[in-house]
């Protein structure tokens, strides 16, 4: 009965395993890292100081090569490197009582915020907490230059679309209509990107999108979409604003274009996972399957039960 089931499993995984690997094939994407070519060259010894100083220019454009066609929506994720979000101290940091009901602003639990709990006076923090305290506000604005015959051509905007990014459930539930950002980012220490004390936090998605913890410390999170098609050999023009302090934990910011398809963004983890227990499940199978020819069971193994 053994055999059967592992011959069944093993048929019934490689090919769900070849189809999702040839479904993460399908989607591409464009990776640029920019944290350490947005930096002059004359503070490349010192990159915490140049990310810290007000007074230099912080924008910086790199050119992303589009090797093959990518159909629309063409969704755009920053990706940060060695950033911990899964730490049980950093991860713990906000209060959700908080977030869904402005009566909430000053419950007693979020004493957990600290050190991002209170401002001057003892006023609450509205978002608190780490998480939100540590938002990432690099930016970027995006403009192609499609390949035309005899060279390329004119410059031509693409325009980021950044609502629908989070989930329905994070501006329904989750994040409250009527709580306002309050003190945020008024201390002396500023931890990332600041919010719009004049919409709701139901309607600032990227803080949403930010407050998803991530499990490991390579991450990516959506920035947002485009709604038009590239062509191969274009050639995409990114003005970013670097912004975000990494250089103090020497992690690495990079930008992401990539297509979508039946199971989501590119990742062949899965298929392989479907292939390898597959083959696994039809080796195994074959093993005992030559252990019952050579050594087939007698009277004898019967009676010792």
């Amino acid at each position: 009965m053994v055999i059967p089931i592992l011959v069944f499993v093993g048929l019934l995984f490689i090919p769900i395993g070849l189809a999702c690997y040839a479904a993460s094939n399908k989607v591409f994407e464009v990776v640029y890292r920019y944290d350490t070519k947005c930096v002059p060259k004359n503070m490349l010894h010192n990159k915490v100081g140049y990310i810290q100083n007000a007074s230099i220019n912080k924008t910086c454009t790199i050119n992303l090569k589009i090797p093959n066609a990518m159909k629309r929506p063409i969704f755009i994720y920053y990706q940060l490197d060695r950033f911990y979000q899964n730490h049980r101290r950093y991860a713990t940091s906000f209060n959700i009582a908080q977030l869904s009901d402005p009566k909430e602003e000053a419950n007693a639990d979020i004493k957990d915020c600290k050190p991002e709990a209170y401002a001057a006076k003892g006023i609450p923090v509205v978002p608190c907490g780490l998480v939100a305290w540590s938002l990432f506000n690099d930016t970027y604005s995006f403009a192609r230059r499609p390949r035309r015959a005899g060279g390329i051509g004119g410059v031509e905007a693409l325009r980021v679309i950044k609502s629908g990014i989070s989930w329905r459930s994070e501006r329904e539930r989750l994040f409250g209509k009527h709580v306002y950002p309050k003190n945020f980012q008024n201390g002396s220490l500023v931890g990332g990107g600041r919010l719009d004390p004049r919409k709701p936090l139901s309607e600032q998605e990227e803080l949403m999108v930010w407050m998803r913890t991530a499990a490991m410390p390579r991450f990516r999170k959506l920035y947002g979409r485009v709604e038009a098609d590239l062509d191969a050999g274009e050639t995409v023009a990114v003005a970013v604003r670097n912004s975000y302090n990494s250089y103090s934990f020497e992690g690495g910011k990079a930008v992401v274009l990539s297509t979508a398809g039946p199971l989501g963004g590119r990742n062949a983890f899965l298929g392989r996972a479907y292939l390898v227990t597959g083959m696994a499940c039809l080796v195994l199978a074959l093993l005992l399957t030559l252990v019952c020819l050579f050594f087939p069971m007698t009277e004898e193994h019967l009676r010792l039960r």
